[in-house]
């Protein structure tokens, strides 16, 4: 066969399949959009509807995305004479391929999965997951997107997450701020006490909470309190700063017990 011979069944060719080839150029770009489309429509309303939806919006949304397109693959490939039953027993084939060579992408998948039904931590939630340290900002299909304390992207595989002793510092309404100082053995637990617990209030609790100041330890010469202030979660790096700095000035001002250094 001559070149001219090859440039006839070239031309036969792409004249006979010209159409399949439009209409598969077609279904791709309406099922990408479609796909896009539906997932964030799907998102939005799941937004509104679903509690936690912050965390298992994103997921489905994902998860409705990639269905589409695989329905629309196979619909291209059916354009061009391809069998469904074929091209279901390759993809499958190609599937198990695929699965063996990317077991630790489909172990971030399950584990994604585990943590959206289990939600040890949800958006928004700040976390210490051996280490992983931050803002939960979306659980993915993959990994969970997060942000550090001073603002530096994080991008976690689900994997690594859902295999960590998870301290979630969200979760409860409130956290405990505790404050360790020293004052003279001497020194009167009950004056100190009066003198501190005002100190302790402030506008980071809620009205109900209470404080306490608790003796810790015992030397020859101090002894060492514990202030503990209940305060809502989300304020605990500023209450924590101001109760401090109300403790340290009364410890400084107070001559009755100013002399014990600050813990």
């Amino acid at each position: 066969m001559n070149n001219t011979d090859l440039l006839g069944v070239s031309t036969a060719w792409i004249l006979a399949n010209a159409w399949s080839a439009l209409v598969a150029i077609l279904v791709l770009v309406a099922g990408w959009m479609l796909a896009n489309i539906l997932s964030r429509t799907l998102v939005t309303l799941l937004s509104t509807r679903v509690r936690s939806s912050g965390t298992v919006a994103p997921l489905i949304g994902q998860a409705l995305r990639y269905a589409i397109l695989f329905v629309t693959v196979i619909v291209v490939l059916g354009q061009f004479g391809v069998e469904t039953a074929s091209i279901l027993a390759v993809l499958g084939a190609a599937g198990l391929a695929i699965a063996l060579a990317l077991q630790g992408t489909l172990a971030n998948i399950a584990a994604g999965i585990m943590l959206v039904f289990l939600r040890p931590f949800n958006a928004g939630d700040y976390i210490d997951a051996d280490g992983i340290v931050g803002t939960v900002v979306e659980i993915g299909l993959f990994a969970t997107q997060m942000r550090t304390i001073d603002g530096v992207y994080l991008f976690a595989p689900n994997s690594k997450l859902s295999n960590a002793k998870i301290l979630n510092y969200s979760r409860e309404s409130d956290r405990i701020v505790e404050v360790r100082f020293n004052v003279p053995r001497g020194a009167d637990l009950g004056h100190v006490r009066s003198q501190l617990i005002g100190a302790m209030r402030t506008d980071f609790s809620s009205p109900e909470a209470k404080s306490e100041i608790l003796l810790d330890t015992l030397s020859d010469s101090t002894m060492t309190l514990v202030a503990r202030v209940p305060v809502r979660s989300g304020d605990w790096w500023r209450a924590r700063s101001e109760v401090q700095e109300r403790i340290k000035a009364i410890l400084q001002a107070n001559k009755d017990f100013a002399p014990g250094d600050e813990a």
